[in-house]
This record gives structure tokens, sequence and C-alpha cells, in this order.
């Protein structure tokens, strides 16, 4: 059984499936930002899935959350951000309404209208916002002349058509082009949709391309080197983080920023042509999570070569490339590590570690999985590094190993990634960033050994660096603090702690507080790496 009017953001979500391709070709403004029709799919496809999960018993005030929550975690790139927000004014405004008529329609679009423009800062008419406002507009009417609820959403999707055709005398890039709004168009396609499911009939709507004759696009070079590079977008999460002072902060660095959500939870997209500065200055204040670069200009070239070959249709089809340049394969157990790792950009975690070391053919195997060009392989343990080069050598395609040691290294040589497609660039400059790393590991003694610091029983805790046995003693929290004062020795400022499986998040506050009483000086960020064997993970740069 399925949460009651699921069914509506099923019919929205899958309207908008159908013409993604149609909505991406209108694609030409304001710069190339992935393009809008996937983007919004895939923020809805997020929200569907989220929705999926409840149950019958599910109340309006639940499907609400499940979509303001999915649509803010999973927004992707501009347009899916604006979309999240929305949904979550929609929701703001049918939250909590008795009966679904149509007051209630018009008061949720012009809830929608206020939190879609409270998020942008500097908003453009022609565009989704204008769609939104126009369509709020109408249901108001609708409402106020006491039409019924049918009249009024099979209105409300002839209001957001029409307002889409009047979005090229609006915006004067979209009528030299020939083309309509991206985004007000996609965001039209779903409130038809939401009303044909509502209606149980397709609501017959003339095709938007009628706005102007003829129908066609054409590259616009609305891209130069003095523009922003990177479109760089992510989760944010802090319980003190005050949203103005993230805001003040993309405003300096870069364009087209949008920061949205509240409760210690925040989507934040900016273009910019320094991400790794951006995502360094978010993890001082919060945790990251969820990380996406793309290179506007690449993209650009990409769409440029797609529509000249749209053109010729002489030439034969070919194959579709490859999704990005240069992709990655990375080697972590635990849930957490996995996470923090595809948050930074890899494409395939393989399962393994220490004690579960991977085959050649496990890794070559993801290798071939990697939608990229070009492949990055991180082992991330020592023992994992020539199974990775073999793995390299039978590949059917360009790979290199950066011979990251540890799971943090491989978090810094991800941050260190430009977004470039020259693979030796990227891999010397990825292990330089891994080499200024300093790791160190808490685990058990599964022996009586020797070693540097002497007799070890069996049973005992030890701190190991750098391959080495520096420390034992009887508890956690005691060799972790002594093996942090050897890693922090050495002039570092910053100490990132991961949580195994066996440490409780109480004990890792503990950690981490007893660290910096001895450290104050010291930033510490603490993460849940789940990895097993080893309750702690650390590391100094």
């Amino acid at each position: 059984m399925t949460a009651p009017y699921s069914h509506l953001i099923t019919g929205a979500a899958d309207a908008l499936k159908e013409r993604k391709d149609e909505v991406n070709r209108l694609n030409v403004f304001p710069v190339p930002d992935g393009d809008t029709g996937t983007n919004m799919s895939l923020t809805m496809d997020v929200v569907v899935s989220e929705v999926s999960k409840l149950g019958s018993d599910a109340s309006v005030t639940d499907l609400c959350h499940a979509i303001t929550h999915a649509s803010l975690m999973g927004a992707r790139g501009n347009s899916g951000v604006i979309l999240s927000q929305i949904l979550r004014g929609l929701c703001e405004g049918i939250d909590g309404a008795e009966t679904f008529d149509s007051e209630v329609v018009a008061a949720a679009f012009e809830r929608a209208v206020v939190v879609a423009f409270q998020a942008v800062r500097k908003p453009v008419e022609g565009t989704i916002l204008t769609v939104l406002r126009d369509t709020a507009q109408a249901a108001r009417g609708f409402a106020d002349a006491g039409e019924t609820l049918e009249a009024t959403l099979t209105g409300c999707a002839a209001a957001a058509f029409d307002s889409v055709r009047r979005t090229p005398e609006l915006l004067a890039v979209l009528k030299e082009n020939g083309v309509v709004d991206a985004g007000g168009f996609g965001l039209a396609i779903l409130i038809e949709g939401f009303v044909a499911a509502a209606l149980g009939q397709r609501v017959a709507i003339a095709d938007v391309s009628s706005a102007v004759a003829p129908m066609h696009v054409i590259p616009v070079d609305d891209w130069d080197d003095s523009e922003y590079l990177y479109c760089t977008e992510f989760l944010l999460y802090g319980d003190t983080i005050d949203p103005s002072t993230i805001h003040e902060y993309v405003a300096s660095v870069g364009g087209s920023e949008l920061v949205v959500g509240s409760d210690g939870e925040f989507k934040v997209h900016v273009h910019t042509n320094d991400p790794g500065d951006v995502l360094a200055y978010m993890t001082k204040i919060g945790e990251v999570a969820e990380v996406h670069i793309n290179n506007m200009r690449r993209q650009t070239e990409a769409r440029d070569r797609i529509i000249a070959g749209e053109a010729e249709e002489t030439q034969p089809a070919r194959p579709a490339a490859p999704s990005k340049p240069i992709g990655f394969v990375a080697v972590a157990a635990g849930e957490g590590l996995a996470r923090i790792l595809e948050s930074l950009g890899v494409d395939v975690v393989v399962s393994g570690g220490q004690t579960m070391n991977p085959s050649t053919a496990d890794i070559a195997e993801a290798v071939a999985q990697v939608p990229a060009e070009k492949v990055v392989i991180l082992p991330n343990n020592k023992n994992i590094v020539m199974a990775a080069n073999a793995a390299a050598s039978v590949a059917e395609k360009p790979v290199v190993v950066v011979p990251t040691t540890s799971v943090p290294q491989a978090f810094s040589a991800m941050l260190a990634y430009d977004g470039g497609d020259d693979l030796s660039a990227a891999a010397e400059a990825m292990s330089a960033a891994a080499d200024a790393v300093r790791s160190g590991e808490v685990t058990t003694a599964v022996k009586d050994a020797k070693g540097k610091v002497g007799n070890i029983k069996c049973g005992q805790i030890i701190g190991i660096s750098e391959h080495e046995i520096e420390v034992v003693g009887d508890d956690v929290p005691d060799v972790a603090q002594r093996l942090a004062d050897l890693l922090l020795s050495n002039g570092a400022e910053t100490l990132t702690l991961l949580a195994g499986e066996d440490l409780s998040d109480e004990g890792l506050k503990e950690l981490a507080a007893q660290i910096g009483a001895a450290h104050p000086q010291i930033d510490i960020e603490t993460h849940r790496g789940d990895q097993p064997v080893y309750p702690v993970l650390m590391a100094a740069e």
C-alpha cells in the first residue's frame, strides 16, 4: 500500500521524465549548468523514491515532510534547487488543510511563490519563477470566483503553459534563439502531470513550440573565460550554522549562488573558480556531503557538439560518450567511508580494506563500470596497491593508480582534483595532496608481538601511524589521544576522526573533546566511517 496522494507525485514525475529531452533542448540560458530537464527529473526521482517508502497510514503531513526533505536532499543543479523550494512552498501551503479545494490550491501556489523567490538572490523575469507566479495568480482568481477544484486545477495547468509561451517576451536571449524558458516549461509539465493524475485524464495543452516560430535551438555564446568555471553543489549539515553567513560567503566567491534549507540541513549551489576553497570553508563550519562539481566550459563544448551533430542528419549515429573525462574507483570498508567518498566524487567504491583485500578482478570490474574516458584508482591500503596496478594494466581505458594507503588520504586526493581531463596532471595533484596527510589507526592486537614500542600482548589496543605501531595501551581513548599527539606534533592544523562501527556517537564526541582540550589550536572534524576492526581512524593535515 502507498501513501495517500502519492500517485499524484508519481504522475507529475513521469510526465516530466517523458519530456525531459524536450526540456533539455531549450537549455540555452544563462550558462550551461547541467541540462534543466535532466536535473529537474533527477530531483523528482528522489522525491518519488522517498514518498514510495511511506505506508498507507501516512498522513498528509508525513507526505509533505517526505517531499520537502527529499527534494532538498536530492536537488540537482540550479533548476533542481529552485524546484525543491517550489515543492517546499506548495507543501507548506497544503499541510494542515482539512480538505483539498480551490482555496487550498491557491494558498499553496501563493506560498510557493514566497518561498521560491526568497531562495533566489536576483530573480529574473521570463524564468521558472515567472511561470510559478503567473500560475499562482491564476489559481487565486479561480478560487475567488468560486470555481470547482477540477476547473481550478485545469486552469492552473493552462495558465502555466500560457506563461511559458510569454517567456521569450520577457527574456531577450530566449527570443533571440527562438525558444521558451526550459525551467518554466519543466514546471508546466509537472503541473500538467499532477493535474492529469488528479483528474484521471490527460489535460489537453497546445505545444509551447508555437510560441515562437520556427522552433529551433541555436548554440548561444553565453560562456567566455571570464565567467566562473565550475558549477559546485553540495549538502551542508550543522545545527549552529547561520544561513546568512553561507549566503554572504558564496556570494563573495562566485555567482548563481543558492543556499536553501533549514534546521541544520542546507543545499548549496554556486558557480565558482575555486570549488576546493568553497568546500574547505564549508567543512570548517559543518559537514559536507553529496558533492557535485561540473566543469561548465566542457559542458558547453559537449552541448555544442551534440547540437552540431543533430544539425548534420547525414552523420551516422555514434554511441553515447562517457559522461565525464575522468572517473574514480576507491577501496573502503564501512558504509560511512563509502558515503563520504561518493560525496567527494568517487564513482565506484569497492568494498575492502586491511582484512579484506579485493582482487585484481574486483577492481578491474569496478573500473569498467565507471562512465568516464579515463579512471583514477585509489587503493587506500598498501596491501591493495599491487592489485590496483594489475587492474590498471588490463583495463581497456587509460587508468592510473594514485597509491593512497589510507582512506583519509583519498579524501584529500579527491578534493585536490580540479575537474580537468589531463590524467597525468590529475594524478600528480592528487598524489601530492595525499602525501600531505598523516594517517593513524586504532585497533586491537590479535596476537602477542614485539615492535618499536616493546612487547605487545594479544588484546591490547594499538595505535598505528605510517604502518608502524607507535602506541600501546589498554583502552581506545587513551591510545587514540596519544596517537593524535604524535600526528599533531609536526605543525598540523586539522585533525579528522572517523568512528568505526564499534565506537558510539557519544564515544566519538567525548574523544574529540578530549583531544581538543589537549590541542585547542587544532580544528577537529568528526564523521562516522562505520569501518570494521578499527574503532578510530584519524588524519592530520
